[in-house]
């Protein structure tokens, strides 16, 4: 019967029970099938997150996969996720019984006046020096009865799934800036050289118009504007070069180099523009892509483990205690089994009074997990409307571009037909340098409409969410490729 008691009362020592209520992440409830602007894109599931492909530039595609490799804020966040692994570990490590060990020498006198001294001693121990060697070990465990513990160690867990969320949110970032910067500076590239060809072009308008004053057929007035013209595209080109400098470091910095070890190493290219309909998927996608909202989420998942933690503190902690060890007087002796001690113990631990200290902790920790939910909320709603804004903005880019594009055919068949009006005779130079010039403003005006898009297109990127990890994605995708090569020689096995 006592065995069996025994028994029951280890079983429920070990078992255990759990004070954390029962926690179950947020369905997608409230939110459409459809985006509100969803024609601008394509509905098609998003198989690829590195959509930055669509530029079809190998430069910048070279160039994420370096600054993901060696950007500094990218690292420290991947330390930051060490951090909570290790921290991880150590909350873990209370679940399970500590180990000590020890070792050393005494050497100690019993004083013949001590008070304690008398027949029960024995004269024999009273006036002489003792020693000896001891060896042991002190083992203490808590017995999580209540589940304190575990709830801390889920809580620590789900903090590092926060680190490892925040990672993904950093990378995505960075990334971001990488693609802006870069497609910035071949957009102030372009730009520039359209400057600098209406500079060449508005350098032959003055000395034209000079040369015609100075013959008597032109007039101040002429003049004065032809010299306007040319300091005005003369001021656009030193914006230009400081927009292509400044991009330039800015991507030097993301690399984490200095600019001149970058500054010659960017090839000429045009400017690149994206081929294809960017797949946004359905607007439930968004919960499960989005680091905001993810991390949101497992902040409610902390907070509820760390709620239960506080909840398992107002009952009673139990402990077990145990210290084997031998001690001797001459190392010969010290491992026999005449050497050999122990003690151990149970004890308990419970806060019956603390002036509400732990009520209002636990308080404290529903309150924190109301203000969670609530962010969440927050993080949806504004995560949604982001993909709708950014949507219709990216649309209205596309329409933009489209309408100048019809503009700049018309400026090149004015220049054209300036051209042969020019050859006929009908019409002087200075009319056909003017619409050169429109045409070149037109062009510059065209330059800019696709960095407009470009632009819209990170934004609807970085609003859909996803993992823009190179180096995962390139491990996703040899995965696909294995399984692919698994199911054909399954069919072809099966064919033979």
């Amino acid at each position: 019967m006592k065995m069996r008691n025994i028994s029951l009362v280890i079983a429920l020592l070990l078992g255990g029970c759990s004070m954390t209520p029962d926690y179950n992440a947020p369905e997608s409830v409230g939110l459409d099938q459809v985006y509100l602007h969803a024609e601008n894109a394509d509905k098609a599931v998003i198989e690829n997150d590195l959509w930055w492909q669509s530029f079809n530039d190998p430069q910048l595609d070279s160039l994420i996969a370096e600054v993901q490799q060696q950007n500094i804020s990218i690292q420290i966040a991947a330390q930051r996720i060490q951090s909570a692994q290790s921290y991880e570990t150590m909350v873990s490590s209370l679940k399970i019984p500590t180990v000590s060990l020890g070792a050393g020498a005494f050497d100690y006198r019993l004083s013949e006046n001590d008070s304690l001294a008398g027949p029960a001693i024995g004269a024999e121990m009273i006036g002489k020096d003792h020693n000896g060697l001891m060896a042991g070990a002190n083992v203490s465990w808590e017995v999580d009865l209540f589940g304190r513990l575990d709830a801390l160690s889920d809580a620590a867990s789900i903090r590092v799934q926060q680190a490892e969320i925040l990672s993904q949110g950093v990378n995505t970032l960075i990334t971001a800036d990488v693609v802006h910067n870069y497609l910035q500076y071949r957009g102030a590239q372009a730009r520039l050289a359209i400057a600098k060809r209406n500079i060449n072009e508005q350098q032959q308008t003055l000395e034209m118009v000079q040369s015609l004053v100075n013959s008597g057929f032109g007039s101040e007035l002429d003049l004065a504007s032809a010299r306007a013209a040319l300091a005005s595209v003369t001021a656009s080109q030193t914006l230009f070069e400081t927009a292509e400098k400044v991009h330039l470091y800015r991507m030097a910095t993301l690399l984490g180099q200095h600019p001149r070890d970058i500054i010659s190493r960017f090839e000429a290219a045009p400017l690149p523009t994206v081929t294809g309909q960017i797949p946004t998927g359905m607007p439930s996608d968004i919960l499960k892509r989005r680091t905001d909202i993810a991390l949101a989420e497992r902040e409610m998942a902390a907070i509820n483990a760390e709620l239960g933690a506080s909840i398992a503190n107002q009952y009673p902690q139990f402990y077990l205690t145990a210290s084997p060890g031998v001690v001797a007087e001459s190392a010969d002796d010290l491992f026999s089994s005449d050497s050999v001690g122990w003690a151990a113990g149970f004890g308990a631990k419970w806060t019956i009074f603390d002036g509400g200290r732990s009520s209002a902790m636990v308080d404290m920790q529903q309150s924190r997990f109301k203000q969670a939910s609530l962010r969440y909320e927050h993080a949806v709603n504004a995560a949604f409307n982001e993909v709708e804004t950014t949507l219709m903005s990216y649309g209205n880019s596309l329409r933009f571009y489209q309408q100048l594009n019809i503009a700049a055919a018309q400026t090149e068949t004015a220049v054209e037909k300036a051209n042969n009006l020019y050859k006929a005779g009908l019409i002087d130079y200075i009319q056909v340098l003017d619409a050169q010039r429109q045409d070149n403003t037109m062009q510059d005006a065209v330059v800019v409409a696709q960095l407009n898009i470009a632009s819209n297109v990170i934004m609807v990127n970085k609003a859909l969410g996803g993992d823009w990890n190179v180096a995962n994605q390139e491990s996703v995708t040899s995965d696909k490729d294995k399984d692919k090569d698994k199911e054909s020689s399954q069919v072809n096995s099966s064919a033979d």
